[in-house]
């Protein structure tokens, strides 16, 4: 079950489906975000979601799956393929620019669902990539 989660959980990313990824969360989910602070709770990662949807569009590939045995905890390693829709705050102009970076998630399962969520890939890479 704690595979089939994280699968679902990454098939809603890429179909653009924000409600999608929440159901898959516990509501005081702990969510990690790349060079910045934890957010609590699903309305806070609806929220990263929104910013993210509005500057963004990304679509993950060559993804690979781990589970540990107990199914508490798990990781993906994937490539993000994205485009930079809109000028995020403190970060170079928005002119459309396409990205590929490779990137990894972490995660904590409770009662089948995601609990914690922890992203991290290289901004210097990014930033290169779109400046």
């Amino acid at each position: 079950m704690s595979r089939e989660v994280i699968e679902r959980y990454f098939a809603e990313f890429n179909a653009g489906n924000t409600d999608g990824m929440l159901d898959c969360l516990t509501e005081d989910v702990a969510h990690h975000v790349n060079e910045g602070n934890v957010r609590i709770g699903k309305t806070l990662f609806a929220e990263f979601c929104a910013h993210m949807t509005r500057c963004y569009r990304e679509n993950l590939t060559d993804m690979v799956l781990f589970v540990n045995e107990d199914g508490t905890r798990g990781a993906a390693e994937f490539i993000v393929n994205g485009t930079y829709l809109e000028t995020d705050s403190g970060l170079p102009e928005a002119k459309g620019q396409t990205y590929r970076l490779p990137a990894g998630s972490f995660f904590s399962l409770k009662d089948g669902r995601i609990s914690r969520v922890v992203t991290y890939y290289n901004l210097a890479d990014w930033i290169r990539q779109v400046s």
